[in-house]
């Protein structure tokens, strides 16, 4: 399959995505109009997660899935969400170290962002600047979390397909992954399968995989995985592909999307919410429960009542409280 044509031929086009998503993390109202806009023709490239317990070789199975799909001349964005550096905010180890084979090709664009203390294995910008990367109309978009265990399950109500990964040396890994992440997973690779009691691994996900089959037509494959040698992702990427045919001929493909664009608007909402409600705070103070003071001490220290006329201020008509 041919790649797409990303507009990213050119060094000024990448640093004004890269100009766009660094808006996108300072949660710029601006940082949509800072990239090229897609063809609407072209439907969005595929999304896919991949997360996993700490050490569990995420970021080089991401590197060997990207040589893998430019083998196949698709395009190919990655967006890795890594540690923050407690003194600057910025993403620590980022995956543009760890991936310096692809630096140069003008088909592949990486990104790392920092998760700056949210929850849930994502940066909180991490949606914006995947709409902004399938603008691009990039024929692979690799979503990595930070890799913080049974927390990252936001990735699941972000990308099409994802991608569980673990180790044989896990320890706790496949405990770890019955606390929740198992939930999550469209395929699971045991990585570094060249390691002692790869199997035992394998088998006891296969046997957690079928006690939690759902209705929805697919089992989660489970695969064994070694990302360091080469063809070491070959039966990840047909994985890939079968799980992807199966969202478009259950029509699943299309609710998922739906889905992430009604949590990425909400979301929108929530994060401007709170911060004209912090500036309207700073400007006037809490709003008493009893309106004006004068109900008492029991009613203004009421968060339920101060928080609903704090909304009421919030949606009333008429100028935006946060300017």
């Amino acid at each position: 399959m041919p790649e797409r044509a990303t507009t990213l031929g050119r060094s000024d086009d990448r640093r004004a995505l890269a100009r766009a998503i660094s808006a996108a993390e300072r949660d710029d109202p601006a940082a949509g109009t800072l990239a090229t806009p897609g063809d609407p023709a072209h439907a969005p490239g595929r999304l896919v997660g991949l997360t996993g317990p700490p050490g569990s070789g995420k970021s080089t199975l991401a590197d060997t899935l990207v040589t893998a799909w430019r083998s196949a001349q698709l395009s190919v964005a990655v967006l890795a969400v890594d540690p923050s550096s407690p003194f600057t905010g910025g993403a620590l180890l980022g995956d543009r170290v760890r991936m310096q084979g692809h630096a140069a090709d003008p088909s592949v664009f990486i990104r790392s962002m920092g998760a700056r203390g949210h929850l849930g294995g994502l940066a909180a910008a991490a949606r914006s600047a995947v709409r902004l990367l399938e603008a691009e109309r990039f024929d692979r978009i690799l979503l990595e979390t930070v890799g913080v265990g049974q927390s990252e399950l936001e990735v699941s109500r972000v990308a099409d397909t994802v991608v569980v990964v673990t180790t044989p040396a896990a320890g706790d890994g496949v405990q770890v992954m019955k606390a929740g992440i198992m939930e999550i997973g469209d395929i699971f690779v045991v990585n570094k399968a060249d390691l002692d009691g790869a199997d035992r691994t394998v088998r006891e996900i296969r046997g957690m995989v079928r006690a939690g089959t759902g209705g929805d037509g697919w089992t989660p494959p489970v695969l064994a995985s070694v990302a360091t040698r080469a063809g070491g992702v070959t039966e990840l990427v047909a994985a890939l592909d079968r799980h992807h045919a199966h969202l478009v001929v259950s029509a699943q493909l299309e609710r998922r999307r739906q889905g992430r664009l009604v949590d990425e608007v909400v979301a929108l909402v929530a994060r401007r919410a709170e911060a004209a409600a912090r500036q309207l705070v700073a400007r006037d103070g809490l709003p008493l429960a009893g309106g004006n003071g004068s109900a008492g001490p029991e009613a203004a220290i009421d968060p339920v009542r101060i928080a609903e006329r704090l909304l009421g201020r919030l949606t009333a008509p008429g100028p935006d409280p946060s300017r």
